[in-house]
């Protein structure tokens, strides 16, 4: 589980176009541990995102999650969670909001939400 949350915690603070405005870690077992934090982009976009994991043997599993990404004047891009409230989605609980709709998703990785807002930030990289 530390090698994961350092992994996380690497992702972000490798990234120098990215303001931390808040990241927090616990660990309340070797085998769990959760991360949270508030990430700002250069065009005023922020990230908020929450995960509680467990790891499994050799696998990381996701108990909970929020990656909540909107522009700067505080309308939605998009948000994947796993609240259980679309059982009618192939993929439920996992889900992603884009707007006012809702798609199936697999549990994204936090390297995967930061690639998915350079794609809309940096349209010409």
């Amino acid at each position: 589980m530390y090698r994961y949350l350092s992994r996380l915690a690497d992702t972000i603070l490798s990234r120098h176009d990215i303001t931390v405005e808040q990241l927090e870690f616990e660990r309340p077992s070797p085998h769990q541990g959760q991360i949270a934090g508030r990430l700002r982009f250069y065009d005023g976009s922020l990230l908020v995102f929450a995960e509680l994991s467990i790891k499994i043997e050799r696998a990381i599993q996701k108990l909970e999650y929020r990656y909540h990404y909107q522009r700067a004047d505080g309308s939605l891009v998009f948000r994947y969670d796993n609240s259980g409230h679309y059982p009618d989605l192939s993929t439920y609980p996992h889900h992603k909001h884009i707007g006012d709709r809702v798609v199936p998703s697999a549990p994204p990785d936090l390297a995967e939400v930061l690639r998915e807002i350079d794609e809309i930030i940096y349209p010409d990289r």
